[in-house]
């Protein structure tokens, strides 16, 4: 059975997102934001970075979107003190939960050498296991992941 986020997420692959885009996308959409520059910029990150098959877009994506949370997004303000303990956290996940049935957690350890496309079913229960996990991060460190934005 396919949940509202699942959902979502066949939706934004089907019209062309890749996992980094997703998640920025679902991230901005509870803030009742939308910000197209960043969910561009977002793609660079997809199938392991520039498509390099290395760091899995889906970890980076993640991590973007706490960063989108805590991070330091003008010259007035400065990062969380939680962000690092947070990006711990994803890390730890990704790698001993999340991983910890695939050779490693880049892109073509998870998908194989040989794709060179994402695998529809094993990457969509990945984004949404990590979407999932990052909105139980950011609530446990005091964000709330669905207040509007100012």
């Amino acid at each position: 059975m396919i949940d509202e986020i699942g959902f979502r997420l066949l939706q934004l692959a089907g019209r062309g997102y890749c996992c980094s885009q997703v998640l920025i996308i679902l991230a901005l959409e509870a803030q009742g934001k939308t910000n197209p520059d960043l969910v561009r910029a977002m793609s660079g990150l997809c199938m392991g970075g520039a498509g390099s098959g290395n760091a899995c877009g889906v970890f980076t994506g993640a991590a973007c979107m706490l960063a989108l949370y805590a991070g330091k997004g003008a010259d007035n303000e400065k990062e969380n003190e939680k962000l690092q303990l947070m990006y711990s956290e994803l890390s730890e996940w990704f790698e001993h939960t999340a991983c910890a049935s695939y050779n490693g957690i880049s892109c073509k350890d998870i998908i194989g050498e040989e794709a060179s496309m994402p695998d529809p079913n094993l990457c969509g229960r990945l984004l949404t296991d990590s979407y999932n996990q990052v909105i139980q991060i950011l609530v446990q460190n005091g964000f709330d992941p669905f207040a509007p934005s100012p």
